[in-house]
């Protein structure tokens, strides 16, 4: 059977059997498509013919088109799934890619603010406008919640409970938790509530949360440009994202004793292994201290 050909019942299998989002399936059937024009500009056609050194060679070219590395890792994680259906189903007798590593070793560590940086980052918004109100609730409740800015900015006015202190995400594959906010958090957003959102509201409606000045939801492309003015202020020179604060909000707990489960649960983790890459943050913090600190290290 022509590559391409098993390639459709590849996807077809993950439709019928699997119950794979349409955004997964695209994932899947590009980054596989990549492979699979990659082997036939080897001239290889018949896929019994390739063989680890062929997946690593796909790999690697890919790294050194400067691709980001979570970007690479997902293309290995849809080879190898391709070639379990292959194995599983018997179209090869041999997986060539089981004994290739685990993507999850090469990511790099995420990037994250210490405590002080972040207290800087959060002190910036000027509160005597309706806009820097805004931006200093959106702030405290990023790094209170470790939202993703894309349940930060769809957020509704039914989905948060100051007096209990939380709030309902509705995350990835439309999962639901609830999020504890804190203290700070919880003033800011009350402040924001009680005045400027009302002024960048105007005389329309909304049940979105936050608002940007025409009284629109605010999207992510504009609480970057936020979080890249403040952090531009707070002269941090490290590159901030949204997601920087997410980092920042599971390095800092875990630093502080919580467990992994609860932390997981935070930030909406279906997998514990995706959460565990902050424990490598924390003990690569852990290990610069003792150099820095300790007389014989």
């Amino acid at each position: 059977m022509e590559l391409f050909q098993l390639l459709d019942e590849f996807l077809n299998y993950l439709v019928v059997e699997r119950g794979l989002s349409k955004n997964t399936l695209e994932s899947y059937s590009r980054d596989l498509n990549k492979y699979i024009n990659y082997l036939e500009k080897k001239g290889i056609s018949d896929i019994k013919e390739t063989s680890s050194l062929d997946i690593m060679s796909f790999i690697s070219t890919l790294k050194e088109s400067g691709l980001a590395t979570k970007t690479t890792a997902r293309n290995l994680v849809a080879i190898k799934m391709f070639y379990r259906f292959l194995f599983n189903e018997r179209y090869i007798k041999e997986n060539p890619a089981i004994k290739i590593d685990s993507p999850k070793t090469w990511f790099n560590l995420p990037n994250t603010l210490t405590v002080d940086e972040v207290e800087r980052l959060l002190n910036k918004p000027d509160m005597n406008t309706a806009l820097g109100m805004r931006d200093s609730a959106m702030l405290e409740l990023l790094y209170a919640t470790g939202m993703r800015v894309s349940e930060l900015t769809s957020s509704s006015l039914n989905d948060i409970n100051l007096e209990a202190g939380y709030i309902i995400v509705l995350g990835k594959g439309s999962k639901e938790r609830i999020i504890p906010i804190g203290v700070q958090a919880v003033k800011k957003i009350n402040e924001y509530l009680t005045d400027s959102r009302k002024r960048l509201l105007k005389n329309s409606s909304s049940s979105f949360i936050f608002l940007n000045r025409s009284g629109k939801p605010i999207s992510r492309q504009g609480f970057w440009k936020v979080i890249k003015k403040y952090a531009i202020q707070a002269q941090i020179n490290k590159n901030i994202t949204p997601h920087t604060l997410r980092h920042s909000f599971a390095t800092h707990l875990l630093e502080r004793g919580a467990d992994l489960r609860s932390v997981q649960t935070m930030l909406g983790h279906v997998d514990i292994s995706t959460t565990q890459i902050y424990t490598h943050v924390t003990r690569e913090r852990l290990k610069k201290l003792h150099s820095q600190l300790h007389p014989r290290a």
